[in-house]
C-alpha cells in the first residue's frame, strides 16, 4: 500500500537556522539578504547560504464576478515590468491591492474595489493564500471572489496620487476563460482567479 509521505519534513523553528539579516536597498520595496544554515534531507545541515529576498509587502486580489449576471469585471492598467516579456503592457487585470500596515485583508479588498473599479462589495468570500514567488519574495496574496453588480462598473479609475490611469471591462464568464486559454490574459493571479471560478461557478449559481 502506498504510502503517503510527511511534508513538510522539517519547520522552520527546528530545521533553520538564520545567521544574518541585512537590508541591501529600501525605497518603496525593501531588498534584504539572508544569511542561514538548514536541515539536509540526507541528514545533518548545510553549509552557509545566501539569498536576496524583495520584501515588497503582502497584497489582496478580488475577482469581482456577478452570479446573477454571469459576469467579470476585469480592469487595464499600465505594467511596465511586463515588457521583458509580453506584446502589450496594458494588462487585463484582477482588482489588487497592498495590505497597508494595520488593515486586514477584507479591508483592502473592500478599498481597492472602490479604487480600481468604482465598486461596491454586495459579498466577500475568502478563495485562497499563496507566496506569489517563493524563490525570491516573501509577498503573499490573499485572493477573494468580490460580489458586485456589473451594471454599476464602467469608466476610468483610480488614484491620482498614485499616478493610477485604469480602465474597467466587464465581460462574459465565457470570454474570461477564452482570454485565459489563448494568453490574452497571462498574469498569475488573474489565470488563478478565473480558473477557481470555473470550477465554482455553477455552485455559486445554484446558490442564488
Amino acid at each position: 500500500m502506498f504510502e503517503q509521505p510527511v511534508v513538510p519534513s522539517f519547520d522552520a523553528e527546528s530545521g533553520f537556522s538564520l545567521i544574518s539579516k541585512k537590508v541591501l536597498y529600501k525605497g518603496f520595496f525593501q531588498l534584504d539578504e539572508y544569511t542561514f544554515k538548514h536541515k539536509l534531507f540526507k541528514g545533518g545541515w548545510s553549509g552557509e547560504v545566501t539569498r536576496e529576498v524583495f520584501e515588497r509587502g503582502h497584497a489582496v486580489v478580488v475577482l469581482p464576478y456577478d452570479p446573477v449576471r454571469d459576469e467579470i469585471v476585469l480592469i487595464e492598467q499600465i505594467r511596465v515590468p511586463a515588457l521583458a516579456t509580453t506584446k502589450s503592457i496594458w494588462l487585463l487585470e484582477l482588482v489588487a491591492g497592498m495590505i497597508e500596515p494595520g488593515e486586514l485583508p477584507e479591508q483592502v479588498a473592500e478599498r481597492e474595489l472602490a479604487e480600481e473599479a468604482g465598486l461596491s462589495l454586495l459579498g466577500l468570500t475568502p478563495i485562497n493564500s499563496y507566496l506569489v514567488s517563493p524563490g525570491g519574495t516573501s509577498e503573499r496574496f490573499h485572493l477573494f471572489w468580490g460580489h458586485v453588480d456589473t451594471t454599476k462598473a464602467s469608466g476610468i479609475h483610480g488614484l491620482e496620487c498614485e499616478n493610477e490611469d485604469i480602465r474597467v471591462h466587464v465581460v462574459s464568464r465565457e470570454q474570461a476563460y477564452e482570454w485565459v486559454n489563448n494568453g490574452r490574459i497571462d498574469n498569475a493571479s488573474t489565470v488563478l482567479g478565473i480558473q477557481w471560478l470555473m470550477l465554482n461557478y455553477q455552485r455559486i449559481r445554484q446558490a442564488l
